[in-house]
């Protein structure tokens, strides 16, 4: 559990992306490489539940409630990579 609390925390450090480049024109343009590696972080943190809920150290209800948020992050994600990095 304290992993999950850990791993949450550096996620919304990193979603909050700052550019990696501005343009003259002062565009600021983000590359998708920090959002593919929070992905790759929220699957992590997915296994993680798992294994907690079948070594009896997490009740399923907590479980669906974190997989809940993680569902929810993801897909923040994703939508601010398809605005952004695309």
């Amino acid at each position: 559990m304290n992993k999950l609390m850990i791993t949450i925390g550096l996620l919304s450090s990193m979603t909050i992306a700052k550019p990696n480049e501005v343009k003259r024109d002062g565009t600021d343009v983000y590359h998708g490489t920090q959002l593919v590696w929070a992905m790759d972080n929220l699957e992590d943190m997915k296994e993680w539940i798992n294994e907690d809920v079948n070594n009896s150290r997490m009740t399923e209800e907590i479980a669906e409630n974190y997989y809940e948020l993680l569902e929810e992050t993801e897909s923040f994600i994703q939508d601010f990579y398809e605005k952004q990095c695309r």
